[in-house]
Order: structure tokens, then sequence, then C-alpha cells
């Protein structure tokens, strides 16, 4: 619907319309400053961040920039240890635009960091944390007690300015809200479950070699399912007949039904609407992925879960490449490939060979 949408990016106000932002700011370094994640009974479910002098102090200039700009109402916000999640909703057309208000409060949060640099340059380790320190208050001071230079030289915490991704449309908003309000859970599974999120190298099948997150246990499992829909299937469905196509898609689900694990790189929306059938009846998959794993890496919305209840494994065959934006028709080609040659492994011996030779396709 047209009135659903939010025009954020109409002629002669790129960045400045109403609209719905969702703002993350975060510490470079991955330094958990900002609160300690505390999970109850070790149950993810209970996990929540208690906030530091540093993250108080963050959330304060959020709120002081609020103030600055009377257009900005802050919906909500999800403080983690080493970062923020915020949905600012921007209610009428601003005179400067987003970017000049996030701006503001970047410069913000970077005299919180100066200031949380201070005191740690002149607070005793053992004397730390005894006390809660207003960082705010002491960030808004904090110039007028030491030179220039000596400010200047204070590490600013936050030296990135924060990203700023659009809302299209309002139905964005609900799925972001659960997206931030997931994330200490999301971090306590992570932490209690780290063999299952832990980027794993050296995973040999068939001669080549995977790096992957998630449940290894996959590989050693008696029958696949390679997953690849046919442009011919396609096609036909464009045309007004999908009988072949739904028939294709409900073998697969089939065969996931009866044991069999699923694998494909899941390119096509059609074969993620198999996976994502498959993983919400329990069913099992490998997911061969076109970029490897950075450092901090986290499988998506729609396969952390499944991660965790070891339903997934996600295989990589390249290094990661942080400027990767999207995939070539040869990757699809071979990661197609590859999930063909995937369902033709063995369990590996116990000697220790390597997974291969047998085909055990359904």
């Amino acid at each position: 619907m047209e009135n659903d949408k939010w025009h954020w990016q109409e002629p002669g106000e790129a960045w400045k319309g109403a609209g719905l932002y969702h703002i993350t700011l975060k510490i470079p370094t991955c330094e958990p400053l900002l609160g300690d994640l505390v999970i109850p009974d070790n149950d993810p479910i209970k996990a929540r961040v208690n906030y530091s002098d540093l993250g108080r102090a963050v959330l304060e200039y959020q709120l002081d920039n609020a103030t600055l700009y009377p257009e900005i109402q802050i919906l909500h916000y999800c403080l983690m240890p080493d970062h923020l999640h915020s949905i600012w909703y921007v209610r009428q057309t601003m005179p400067r635009g987003i970017s000049a208000a996030v701006r503001g409060f970047w410069q913000g949060a970077k005299k919180a960091g100066r200031a949380y640099s201070y005191l740690s340059s002149i607070t005793p380790e053992s004397d730390s944390g005894k006390q809660k320190k207003n960082i705010h208050e002491i960030a808004e001071n904090l110039r007028g007690q030491i030179s220039d230079a000596e400010y200047a030289a204070l590490p600013p915490i936050f030296t990135d300015m924060p990203h700023i991704r659009p809302m299209g449309q309002r139905r964005q908003l609900p799925v972001t809200l659960h997206y931030v309000d997931m994330n200490p859970q999301r971090l306590a599974t992570k932490r209690l479950m780290p063999k299952y999120f832990r980027v794993q190298d050296k995973i040999e099948i068939g001669g080549r070699i995977y790096c992957g997150v998630g449940n290894t246990d996959l590989l050693d499992a008696q029958h696949y399912m390679p997953v690849h829909v046919r442009s011919t299937m396609i096609d036909e469905a464009i045309h007004g007949d999908d009988k072949r196509l739904n028939a294709y898609m409900d073998s697969c689900i089939e065969a996931a039904q009866k044991g069999a694990v699923i694998v494909s790189p899941f390119i096509h929306e059609k074969e993620r609407e198999v996976l994502y059938s498959v993983l919400a009846n329990g069913g099992k998959a490998i997911y061969l992925a076109d970029n490897g794993f950075g450092e901090f890496y986290k499988p998506s919305d729609g396969l952390f879960d499944a991660v965790a209840h070891k339903q997934v494994l996600i295989l990589s065959p390249w290094p990661y490449d942080p400027k990767k934006r999207g995939i070539t028709r040869a990757e699809c080609v071979a990661l197609n490939q590859m999930a063909e040659e995937i369902s033709f492994i063995a369990p590996e011996s116990d000697s220790g060979q390597s997974r291969q030779g047998h085909d055990r396709r359904l």
C-alpha cells in the first residue's frame, strides 16, 4: 500500500523526511564496556544486561540528542555489552537530516568514551567498580580540567560513526523490534553453546576444505536430499503451470520428514521456502554459504534458532570477504555442485579418513 511507505528519500528530502531508522553504535574492538550479560539459571530467555557507568552515559547522550532534535522520538533501544541498538522515529521533515542528528549523538558518545578512558587512567584497578560514576557529568566538565592535547590523546572508544539503516515501511517495525529485543537471549545462547556457534576450520568433505558453524554431526547422517529448484520449473510456474515445482518442493519436505538432511545454498526463494518449512517442522539442513565467517559472525535471524537447536550446519568453502555484497552465477553453480558432492559423503571412519565416496541421496 502506498500509505504504508515512509517517504524518507523523496526528491529534495533525502534522509530528511519522516520515517523510522535503526541506529547501531558499536565499540569496534568489541570490548564489553557498556554492561555485563547476566544469565539467571543459565536460561537464555531470562538473559539481561546490567549497564555499566559508560553504558548509562551513552544512553544519557542519546536522550540529550533527542532534546536537541524535537523531530526525533526514541521508540526503543537495547544496550548490549559492546553495542547499542536504537529505533528512532523522525516525525516530520528535518532541516539537516538524520545524519546530522546521528553525528551529534556520536559526538556525545565519544565524549563519554574519553571520560571513561580518563577515569581508567587515574583510577587504580583495585578501586574500579566500587561505586557508580556519573560519566556523563564527568564528560561534560572534562575539557576544563585537562589540556586540549591531553583530551585529544584520550581514546574515544567509539571510533566509528553509528550505522544508519532506514526502515522503508512500517511493517518492518515489528521485525526490527523483535531482532533488537532478542539480542540478550541470542548472546546468552552463544555463550552457553559455544560448540555450535564457534567457527570450525578445516572440515574436509570429499577432498574439499570448508569452514563451518553449527552441528557437524549432520555430516554423519544416513541420507541426504540436495535441494535445487531448476530454472525450467520456475519458468513453468511463471507461465501458470506450477505443478512440477510444487511436486518437487513437496518431495524435498517429505524427504526431510523421513529423516534426510537437506543440502543446498538455498539461493532461490522457493529453495528457502523449503528450508524454513523443514526447519519449522524439526528437520535438518546443511546450508552452503557464498561467503566465509568473520571474527564476530552470528547466523541470521532465520538460522540462529535452528543452529541453537542443532538443526543446521552452515558451511563455506571460501574465506570471509568483508567487501562481498552479492553472489555470482559462477558461485551459484559451484555451490549447487558442492551440495551434490556432500550428498555422496559417508560417515568418517575410525581411522580419521575424510568423508567421501558413497551416494546417500534420497
